[in-house]
């Protein structure tokens, strides 16, 4: 038996109403926002938040394994799901796999984290999922995607089990991007939702619930992938469900956040489950799969941990169509790209990914970068490794207009902010306003893409203000 162990997600502050893209094109606009990632936010970085949330309270020297699912991964020749692991502070023994180019990568890589354990070579493996697809300007495709992040623990136990793994395969040629592509493609969105979705996601509802021996009234939720805001409905009712039991897909708040979507979904249904629900789980993507979980207990309540809803309700509105412009990076202009070195980006990684400072033997002081001499007592070689806290509070900060050689009229916080537990550490702070940024208030670190130096994305901790409170 597998079990979900712990779930988290992830949704990225900003969000940029459909009538400012709609006006900017003077096209026609849907209902609603959609979520958008900030230019120091891809794929890794928001996997990586998600990840956090569900580790919350779980120690990371558990896992045995990193499963991370993405149509976007910065890299094409590298793994990413290393990356993930070692900013989660993970083993170094431990498997990691990346599974790409389907929006259906999220459930693949729950079905083999799920025959991992129950093949008992691993017993706990962690998925994260995350999405930041292009859409080309001036199309529909910028109104209807957005941008998030899930993880979800599997293990031996767990107050939730996992089961009925069904899958089909289908070559309806529906979303798609070549190699050669910067943008989503689709072709007729009728016939793929005819031929390609409804086709493949009754197929694959329908035989998990023969083998599984469930109704319509069996289950709680349906908790159904959709690439638009009413396909899900319609196989909904075509299963026999009514609208209660068909899980909201977020696509007013969020959009169409590809890949973790269905996962984002599920960990939505999950904080509102009791015990003895039953949720059908179905995902498209070039075929579907579908699995049924079963809620034995309550998922302990974890402080500090957020739920999706606390994600939906912390955001900043994007003023404009431009900042999201800007977000993505569409003008072409020439940027300011600092050196870089990956050797010493190899060599510090515990320090700048896990967060790894030094802790005093003789007066006890925690020290961020790790010295060689004890800032406070002058005891020389005589310091051990100490795991950084992610929260703290402001000491100090400046506003700087002059970033890599360029006036910025917004300017941007630089923080030196005292840690819980110990430390003091030099940040940029992000997704903020300026302007609230104060001597004492309270941050959380979050780690980003700073830049793009020597070819390779250099991932650093920035902080933020505290989401949720």
């Amino acid at each position: 038996m597998v079990a979900i162990a712990s779930y988290g997600a992830y949704i990225p502050v900003f969000r940029l109403g459909r009538q400012e893209m709609s006006q900017a094109w003077g096209i026609p606009g849907v209902p609603g926002e959609r979520s958008v990632a900030n230019a120091d936010e891809d794929s890794i970085t928001m996997a990586i938040a998600a990840g956090f949330e569900c580790m919350a309270g779980i120690d990371p020297a558990s896992v045995d394994g990193v499963y991370f699912a993405s149509t976007t991964p910065p890299y094409t020749e590298k793994q990413c799901a290393s990356v993930v692991a070692s900013a989660l502070d993970m083993r170094h023994d431990i498997f990691t796999a990346d599974f790409t180019d389907s929006v259906r990568a999220a459930t693949v890589a729950m079905r083999a984290a799920c025959d991992a354990i129950e093949s008992g070579s691993a017993k706990r493996v962690l998925v994260v999922a995350a999405d930041n697809r292009p859409a080309e300007p001036e199309t529909m495709w910028e109104q209807l995607l957005g941008d998030g992040g899930a993880a979800f623990l599997l293990s031996a136990d767990g107050p939730a089990t996992v089961r009925g793994f069904q899958s089909v395969t289908s070559e309806v040629i529906g979303p798609w991007r070549r190699s050669s592509d910067r943008y989503v493609r689709a072709f007729e969105p009728k016939l793929d939702t005819q031929y390609g979705y409804m086709a493949s996601m009754l197929a694959v509802a329908k035989a998990l619930a023969q083998k599984e021996g469930v109704g319509p009234k069996d289950l709680s939720k349906g908790v159904f992938s959709a690439g638009d805001p009413r396909a899900h409905v319609g196989l909904g009712r075509q299963l026999g469900l009514e609208m209660p039991q068909i899980q909201d897909t977020g696509f007013l708040l969020l959009g169409n956040t590809g890949t973790p979507q269905v996962l984002m979904m599920l960990a939505a249904a999950l904080d509102a489950a009791k015990a003895g629900d039953k949720l059908l789980v179905a995902n498209y993507g070039d075929g579907a799969d579908a699995f049924l979980v079963e809620v034995k207990d309550a998922f302990p309540a974890v402080p500090g941990k957020r739920s999706l809803q606390t994600y939906l309700m912390t955001k900043r509105m994007l003023p404009n169509y431009n900042s999201y412009v800007s977000f993505r990076k569409l003008m072409d202009r020439d940027r300011f790209v600092p050196k870089s070195s990956p050797v010493i980006y190899w060599r510090d990684s515990k320090m700048e990914l896990a967060l790894y400072g030094s802790r005093c033997r003789k007066c006890g002081t925690v020290q961020y970068p790790p010295p060689r001499v004890c800032v406070q007592c002058g005891t020389k070689d005589e310091l051990d490794e100490a795991k950084l806290s992610h929260k703290g509070t402001v000491f100090t900060f400046t506003l700087d207009h002059l970033v890599g050689g360029e006036y910025l009229n917004t300017p941007v916080p630089r923080v030196v902010a005292d840690l819980e537990g110990g430390g003091r550490t030099f940040l940029q702070m992000t997704d903020c306003d300026p302007k609230e940024v104060s001597i004492g208030m309270t941050v959380e670190l979050t780690l980003r893409c700073l830049h793009e130096g020597a070819g390779f994305h250099n991932y650093y901790w920035k902080c933020q203000p505290v989401r949720g409170g």
